[in-house]
């Protein structure tokens, strides 16, 4: 084994694939979720998928004493990878405080346990709505901090400065922020993939309901946009691609590879699709039409935003590698599998 990692949020969308890619790297895993926004059968399918069982603890980050006896139980973790936080930008403009709470309490907490329980470094899922609407196309790491357009954004902003100004103030850790695009897409197996409660908040999962007749229909939010077809163009990563740069980046914390305390680095594709042209993606790889409309624009939408990934590929040597169309079928497969054991 290479080492402990705690994944917290690990029985997530984004947690869940990169609990797999770890221990098939040959880390240890222990799993931290309250599984407000997951099911604890996940963990029965990480194992399906790897072969390995990982440790699962039920605790919510916001409890510091829980999250206390977690190191005790489990010592020697070596470093942590912090997804755990509410993730609905709608959500988030009508709950600020719950959005607030929940997702810099529970980074506080865990920057206070680490030097604790001696805990080398983390990985910090952030995300490239920090950037806001960029200045210039594909958008670097060097691009400027905007205004955030909403409390969840708000919130990624505030924990990178949050373990910015930990790590400057002496604690004796580092630190990765992986500025995330737009993850889609499904386990290859099709037994991990993104399961939200109630209706779906992000594009992809209410794409497949509307196919498979859960949702009536998709609507697509503006085809005024200056962009070739009117719609918004978005970076959109394979999950288990992303899920891979985490494995990465903790190899590079382990390793004692990083060239500052605090790295940032875009995980995108580099190449931006418009929402149409997932949509007519979608319908040539698998075969299945689409019943959507055009609506109007909706507050808050970025219009067009895709990542210049080379620091990623050239410092991590990490990449993006499976194909849209290869992307979009694992989604659909996904939703198929869910059908099969009565979900949904």
């Amino acid at each position: 084994m290479k080492g402990k990692i705690l994944v917290t949020g690990g029985t997530g969308y984004i947690g869940s694939h990169t609990v797999v890619e770890l221990q098939n790297s040959g880390y240890e895993v222990v799993i931290v979720d309250n599984l407000s926004n997951s099911n604890a059968d996940v963990v029965d399918n990480i194992e399906k998928v790897s072969g390995i069982r990982p440790a699962f603890e039920m605790v919510d980050c916001l409890d510091f004493n829980g999250m206390n006896a977690v190191f005790d139980k489990h010592p020697g973790i070596k470093a942590i990878i912090h997804f755990a936080a509410s993730k609905a930008v709608g959500e988030s403009v009508q709950k600020p405080l719950l959005y607030y709470r929940n997702n810099l309490v529970s980074l506080v907490n865990v920057l206070e346990l680490m030097p604790m329980h001696k805990v080398e470094g983390i990985v910090f899922s952030s995300s490239c709505t920090v950037y806001g609407q960029p200045d210039i196309l594909p958008v670097t790491e060097e691009a400027p901090i905007k205004k955030a357009e909403s409390p969840y954004g708000n919130t990624k902003q505030i924990n990178e400065e949050i373990i910015h100004d930990t790590v400057a103030s002496g604690s004796p850790i580092s630190a990765i922020l992986l500025r995330y695009f737009n993850p889609i897409g499904a386990h290859p197996t099709a037994l991990l993939g993104e399961l939200p409660n109630g209706v779906p908040q992000n594009l992809v999962p209410f794409l497949t309901q509307t196919a498979m007749g859960i949702r009536e229909e998709l609507s697509v939010f503006g085809d005024d946009y200056d962009t070739p077809d009117g719609s918004c163009i978005r970076d959109f990563i394979n999950v288990v691609d992303l899920a891979k740069a985490h494995v990465i980046a903790i190899d590079r914390i382990l390793e004692s590879k990083q060239l500052e305390p605090v790295e940032v680095f875009n995980i995108g594709t580099g190449r931006g699709l418009s929402v149409l042209e997932l949509i007519k993606g979608f319908e040539e790889s698998t075969g299945v039409k689409l019943n959507y409309k055009i609506v109007g624009r909706r507050a808050g939408d970025i219009e067009k935003v895709w990542a210049n990934p080379d620091k990623a590929n050239n410092v991590l040597g990490w990449t993006a590698k499976e194909t849209i169309e290869d992307t979009l079928r694992s989604a659909w497969n996904w939703q198929l599998k869910l059908r099969e054991r009565g979900i949904q």
